[in-house]
């Protein structure tokens, strides 16, 4: 079977390499799949250049969200059998993967493969930075950046769905637009727009955000933290643009929290929490309020390009490689 390796560290369109391996065997508590989608993120991108917290030994096999089919299952698994459609936490860029059964989930009719591989990162991510570090509440504003990106998008809809009014922050009047089809109250183009404080100010009566979700970092950062409300939470998620400096005299000032977002740390703390998170999110996807804004979805021979095409900002939406 072919798989997707890396076996010297650097950009993904040099370094990533189609290979045939063998195929792979359930061991205990592991459930085989024949891949149908894997979903690709910037934390992907990282690890093929050596950046990421996590760098696991060469070669490896980027990809951390796989929707397949069960083919077989390991000793002492209960509840999957051969035929199933899943989604799960683990796999990669391969035909077949073996996967932990307590990081998978079944997956409703109503959701497509590519959507499936869709969700866990990016909207387990967000559902744990909203509900449980930022206590969004209905009514109150929610301010996104990156907002036509993977975890964007899912803020959006995470954010109506929890009752926030919700302005999102975008470059470019594709993405722009695709953050509207998304439902948000508001969208900001930042490369059309002047001073993007002022157009918050303007949204908010002056009072600024409630909540701000900033995955961009650098010096977006910068201007998010100048829209923050009274009593507000900047929730950190990401520094695609670097990692910013942090006056902490504003901070002070305004009386607002700047809250660290790290899901994966959470759930190895909490392992039973993605569960909680996925069954929430499976409930809302059946009732359309999670419905995954997907870039153009890739071929499998596609894979390297669509990590580089994540690095190089060129993607709206979240990326997913079909092996179809």
């Amino acid at each position: 079977m072919r798989t997707w390796r890396i076996h010297e560290l650097g950009e993904p369109i040099d370094n990533l390499l189609l290979e045939d391996v063998q195929r792979p065997e359930p061991g205990a508590g592991e459930v085989l799949l024949d891949v149908s989608a894997v979903g690709l993120a910037f934390p992907d991108v990282l690890q093929c250049r050596g950046q990421y917290q996590f760098k696991p030994p060469l070669p490896f096999t980027p990809g951390g969200e796989t929707a397949g089919t069960v083919v077989a299952v390991g000793e002492g698994v209960d509840g999957f059998e051969p035929g199933q459609a899943v989604v799960g936490m683990g796999g990669g860029l391969a035909e077949q993967v073996a996967v932990s059964a307590d990081r998978l989930f079944a997956v409703p009719g109503s959701l497509s493969a590519a959507k499936a591989a869709a969700i866990p990162l990016n909207y387990c991510t967000t559902w744990y930075a909203l509900h449980e570090r930022a206590q969004l509440a209905e009514g109150e504003t929610l301010l996104v950046t990156g907002a036509a990106g993977g975890t964007g998008s899912a803020a959006i809809q995470l954010g109506l769905a929890a009752g926030a009014t919700v302005i999102a922050v975008a470059g470019g009047p594709e993405k722009a637009a695709a953050c509207a089809e998304l439902g948000a109250h508001f969208v900001i183009d930042h490369r059309e727009v002047g001073d993007l404080v002022e157009r918050v100010r303007e949204l908010t009566d002056g009072k600024g955000v409630d909540v701000a979700y900033d995955p961009v970092g650098g010096e977006t950062f910068q201007q998010v933290r100048r829209c923050m409300g009274w009593n507000g939470r900047l929730l950190v998620i990401g520094f695609v643009a670097g990692i910013p400096d942090l006056t902490m005299n504003h901070v002070l000032l305004k009386n607002y929290s700047v809250v660290g977002v790290h899901w994966g740390a959470s759930v190895g703390r909490d392992p039973s929490s993605i569960g909680r998170q996925m069954a929430s999110l499976m409930a809302l996807a059946e009732d359309g309020l999670v419905d995954p804004l997907l870039h153009p979805v890739y071929g499998f021979e596609d894979g390297s390009r669509a990590l580089q095409d994540i690095a190089d900002r060129k993607v709206t939406g979240k990326v997913v490689v079909s092996t179809a």
